[in-house]
């Protein structure tokens, strides 16, 4: 397999998406944050198919995976304490809570399916005649 399939193009766009914003995050605070720009060998990889690449997508995978059940779990716990002081605000529009929690499952479900797919492994593996 030549090409990436049209579900690891998605997420290699996603990827690249991400590395950007992540890159001009650090740039514009000066601060790194290795959760964003962890992203960027796990692109190289997969645009490289190189033979570590399968291995560091999962491995992001996991930490994006425990990322998400550690806010889950705060914000369980805050609602919990104070239910009216746990919102979203973005350009002071507020955005429901369980809508990015099942926005995040499903994107976490995608990655899921894809990084383990057989037809992720087949074009991670290059071929000699390649």
């Amino acid at each position: 397999m030549k090409k990436p399939t049209m579900a690891l193009s998605i997420i290699m766009l996603l990827y690249a998406l991400l590395a950007i914003v992540a890159t001009w995050r650090a740039v514009s605070i000066q601060a790194i944050d290795l959760f964003s720009l962890g992203v960027i060998p796990v692109l190289f990889g997969l645009a490289m198919r190189t033979s570590w690449a399968g291995i560091a997508f999962k491995v992001y995978l996991f930490i994006q995976t425990l990322g998400l059940a550690a806010l889950a779990g705060t914000a369980i716990i805050a609602y919990q304490i104070t239910p009216d002081d746990v919102k979203v605000v973005l350009n002071n529009q507020e955005i429901p809570v369980p809508l990015i929690a099942v926005s995040g499952l499903l994107l976490l479900a995608f990655q899921f399916w894809v990084a383990f797919s057989k037809t992720t492994k087949a074009y991670l593996v290059r071929n000699t005649a390649e």
